[in-house]
């Protein structure tokens, strides 16, 4: 669509699961022309992944959206060379295989460049494409778990947790379209294209605020802390009388203040007033302001706390955020129609970060890949 903020970008999608399609999808969100190569027969691996229904796999219509498919037998020269000339007309490269497989697929950087110089090649893979694990497969949950965000999930008396997505690829993937806007930026002072190298483990590394340093400079390795983080209150869960759980943040002064105005403790307003008192007393805050919550329901609460301006959401479900109309003010979801599946269904829409020129979600995921002829027969070439 010429109206979105990528029109006219042409991204030629090679790889499978999530880390390399989803950055393809959040280019194709922001209009970019995004072809998705597959391979013949089965088709890609996300067809099957995730809840189906009559067989059909819910997560494909939302990761391959706003993407053309196209079968091509990569492992094949003749489907290798095809690829070849469809990446002499594209913008940007991006791939998602173990380091050194384009290289030796004769789809190395420097091959690209030579045909096409403007082109910007994205990896995106588990260690980078140097170093000594370079050639290792790596999946996003050993990227959370080198990358330090496992030994910070979860409760202290249990073992390591992960998230109940897919984070490690996610981050990758962001950092990916991050790369990828960044070398097309400065493709326009160059007029070269470039590699940009984005590893899993490092993409999440890259999230885990300074705990590096705590541990070189002050002799502390940060870890387990349940719902909430050390020092950093008050900031947690808390039960209400309907069985809900709510989230309140009042962790910074002035915000502490109005909670605690909004629980008619002005004694706590006085006892807590600094961060540092706060947290010395994490726990004992916890306890007065849960003791609090549950004497009202969820609905009662949030009423409370948001006339009081104090930050707080309840604990939502797909159900809460499909219900909600601050969610369909926003237009974060879409319903379109997906072959196949006999009813319209609902996609999470990217965030509309660019209001003058936003995104969009205009298809889901194809129902099977067309072949190369049919799927860039607009393309030059």
């Amino acid at each position: 669509m010429s109206d979105t903020p990528l029109a006219g970008l042409r991204v030629l999608e090679l790889g499978a699961f999530i880390a390399g399609p989803f950055a393809g999808q959040l280019l194709g969100d922001l209009g970019a022309d995004v072809v998705k190569v597959e391979p013949p027969g089965a088709g890609d691996i996300m067809r099957r992944y995730g809840v189906r229904v009559d067989g059909r796999s819910l997560w494909w219509p939302a990761i391959a959206r706003n993407k053309r498919s196209v079968a091509i037998d990569l492992r094949d020269e003749r489907g290798r060379d095809l690829a070849r000339r469809v990446a002499a007309h594209c913008d940007v490269v991006l791939e998602n295989f173990k380091p050194g497989t384009l290289a030796r697929w004769g789809m190395g950087y420097e091959r690209l460049a030579a045909a096409n110089p403007r082109v910007v090649l994205v990896h995106v893979s588990g260690f980078g494409q140097t170093g000594p694990r370079a050639a290792d497969p790596g999946f996003g949950s050993i990227g959370e778990a080198m990358g330090g965000i496992r030994h910070t999930t979860g409760d202290p008396d249990r073992p390591p947790a992960r998230t109940g997505i897919s984070i490690g690829d996610s981050l990758a993937a962001l950092f990916a379209v991050i790369g990828t806007l960044a070398a097309l930026h400065e493709r326009e002072r160059s007029g070269r294209g470039q590699e940009v190298d984005v590893a899993i483990y490092e993409a999440v590394l890259a999230v885990m605020e300074s705990t590096l340093a705590d541990h070189e400079v002050a002799g502390v390795v940060r870890g387990r802390t349940g719902g909430v983080l050390r020092d950093v209150a008050p900031a947690n869960a808390y039960p209400t009388a309907d069985g809900r759980d709510v989230v309140i943040a009042g962790n910074a002064d002035a915000v502490f203040a109005r909670l605690a105005a909004a629980m008619g403790r002005p004694d706590l307003a006085g006892r807590y007033a600094t961060h540092e008192s706060r947290a010395a007393h994490q726990r004992l805050l916890d306890e007065e302001i849960a003791r609090w919550t549950a004497t009202m329901r969820s609905d009662e609460l949030i009423a409370r706390l948001r006339a009081h301006e104090v930050p707080v959401g309840l604990i939502y479900t797909a159900p809460d955020i499909l219900a909600d109309p601050h969610v369909a003010a926003r237009e974060m979801v879409v319903r379109l129609a997906a072959a196949g599946y006999g009813h319209r269904s609902r996609w999470r829409a990217s965030s509309r970060s660019c209001r003058a020129r936003p995104g969009r979600c205009a298809t889901p995921g194809r129902r099977s890949a067309s072949t190369p002829t049919r799927c860039c027969a607009s393309w030059p070439g």
